[in-house]
């Protein structure tokens, strides 16, 4: 039986639990990426494909600093052969704890980073080319982690609270998600200019509790992974709100979690804070190129992925948590080059996957 608070927020929004949808088979190409000696992986938080099939890879790797407060983030490109081909922005000032890289339409490369509270664009070469946000100063004898004040501080046009993801519009208008402490979308044109932002601290529509993740599709709809609230919410470019997806699909309640205790759900619904580790969380979310669009989107438990319409139907499934191929220790990125084709970061496991779907 539902709890009281999730039946109720499934029927205001239309959304109705579902059987078991298809299991869709697939392969995990072994090694799909080839390091360079002495180079190594650390926590994979992004992965990004762009025109030419080269991979980009973010990760908390090349970790610098002490144990607590390190710098940890680096981006490497691969080829589409799965061939190393460079570092981009080695000792970049924006790197502190990566959170995720994108591909724009032009073959930019663009990172977040939570630490730095920092958003940065990267041309073809590899060379800054924009940058949003700023980092504290480190002369700043006030400079330390970010609090997180409940409610949270009002947030500023321009500066970001550990920031999460970006994605862009048809038009090249570009849309942040901020983050782990703001809980908003902020909207700057293709020039840089900062136009709006919306959202705050909430549970109601146009509200978030972690927008974790951030996509658009060929409307120039946006897609927020709110995943404190354990649901996709769905927007117009100008931050209208036009739906609301949740994810009810039954699981293995024997489900072993990648880490930590299994989740008591009753609890987590009883306790009011985020539901962060309930099935179909949001932690991740990538929509395919057209003309045919399905959006993809990752829990952490029962650790899988599962593929919708843009509508909200799920049509499939797959995986499970573990540290094996075709298992997945908490998908923090996907990347969706093609329907069938799909990369996927992981934290726990420290490597990006490379999935072969056979729906």
């Amino acid at each position: 039986m539902k709890p009281p608070a999730l039946a109720l927020a499934l029927a205001a929004t239309g959304a109705l639990a579902q059987s078991m949808p298809p299991s869709i088979a697939y392969d995990s190409v072994k090694e799909p990426l080839k390091l360079p000696k002495d180079v190594y992986f650390g926590e994979v938080t992004g992965v990004a494909v762009n025109s030419r099939g080269h991979v980009f890879v973010l990760s908390r790797g090349n970790t610098t600093g002490p144990a607590y407060g390190a710098a940890a983030a680096q981006l490497l490109e691969f080829d589409r052969n799965g061939k190393f081909v460079r570092e981009i922005g080695k000792h970049l000032y924006a790197w502190s704890f990566g959170h995720t890289v994108r591909v724009d339409a032009g073959d930019n490369v663009w990172i977040t980073d939570k630490g730095s509270d920092m958003v940065v664009k990267f041309d073809r070469r590899g060379r800054v080319a924009m940058v949003f946000g700023r980092k504290q100063e480190a002369s700043d004898e006030d400079t330390a982690p970010l609090k997180h004040p409940k409610p949270p501080l009002p947030a500023e046009p321009g500066r970001f609270r550990q920031v999460t993801d970006v994605t862009w519009d048809p038009a090249g208008n570009t849309y942040i998600s901020d983050g782990y402490i703001n809980s908003r979308v902020a909207k700057a044109d293709r020039d840089g200019n900062w136009l709006k932002s919306w959202g705050e601290r909430g549970a109601k529509p146009g509200e978030f509790n972690t927008p974790h993740s951030i996509a658009a599709d060929a409307k120039g709809n946006i897609y927020v992974a709110d995943r404190g609230n354990r649901r996709i919410q769905v927007f117009d470019g100008e931050g209208t709100f036009l739906r609301e997806i949740r994810i009810d699909v039954p699981y293995d309640k024997g489900a072993r979690p990648a880490i930590g205790v299994v989740p008591d759900l009753a609890k987590l619904e009883a306790s009011g804070g985020p539901l962060t580790m309930a099935p179909g969380a949001p932690w991740a979310l990538c929509i395919t190129p057209g003309p045919n669009q399905v959006l993809y989107s990752s829990d952490a438990y029962p650790g899988r992925i599962y593929k919708l319409s843009l509508e909200g139907k799920v049509l499939g499934v797959l995986g499970e948590s573990g540290k094996q191929l075709k298992q997945f220790g908490w998908i923090h990125e996907i990347a969706c080059p093609s329907e069938n084709v799909l990369y996927v970061a992981e934290l726990l496991n420290w490597r990006v996957q490379k999935l072969i779907l056979h729906p």
